[in-house]
């Protein structure tokens, strides 16, 4: 038997849902669910009812959020005329998603355990991010040596830049691209 939900129901799940996407992003998973009812206009104690608090409600908001923000970028890259320029796009665009994305910078860095489809969209994004690998290898813009098994150190070092030097962000990823260029250049 399936329960429909009154249209009140509805909407204080989607104005927690939203509320939740806001806050999550701007100040991470631990964020209070006080401030995410408070923004919501409900009382904490829905949360608990709709989600059953805070892992239910990362759940429900984190996974989709993450996917349309790192598709998004990474669609961007591979967009790009050239392998070189595919995957530099990737590195950059990924660098800074994770920096400004509390959800994402997390997952990635591991601070905490993301819910598993968030680690999810994680995993596919770096796989993307290894096909990338794969074609400037072959092409000869990016260094033999580097492999899969280097991107998501890659990515931690750039994102731990971005977010704890932002001014200095650029400089570092040109300087670091620069180390990881193969014999073609492009």
């Amino acid at each position: 038997m399936t329960t429909t939900l009154r249209s009140d129901a509805r909407r204080s799940i989607e104005k927690i849902t939203a509320a939740a996407v806001e806050l999550f992003a701007e100040q991470g998973l631990d964020c209070p669910l006080e401030e995410i009812a408070r923004r919501a206009g409900v009382s904490p104690g829905t949360i608990y009812h709709r989600f059953g608090g805070r892992a239910g409600l990362v759940d429900a908001v984190a996974p989709q959020v993450a996917a349309e923000k790192v598709n998004a970028v990474i669609d961007a890259a591979e967009g790009g005329e050239t392998a070189w320029g595919r995957f530099t796009a990737y590195v950059e665009g990924l660098s800074m998603l994770g920096s400004s994305d509390a959800v994402l910078r997390e997952a990635l860095t591991g601070r905490s355990e993301p819910a598993p489809s968030v680690h999810e969209v994680c995993r596919q994004g770096l796989e993307r991010g290894f096909r990338l690998i794969e074609e400037a290898r072959r092409d000869g813009a990016l260094r033999a040596d580097f492999g899969p098994d280097d991107l998501h150190p890659l990515l931690l070092a750039m994102i731990g830049v971005a977010h704890a030097a932002p001014a200095a962000r650029r400089r570092m990823l040109g300087f670091t691209l620069d180390g990881l260029r193969g014999q073609r250049r492009e």
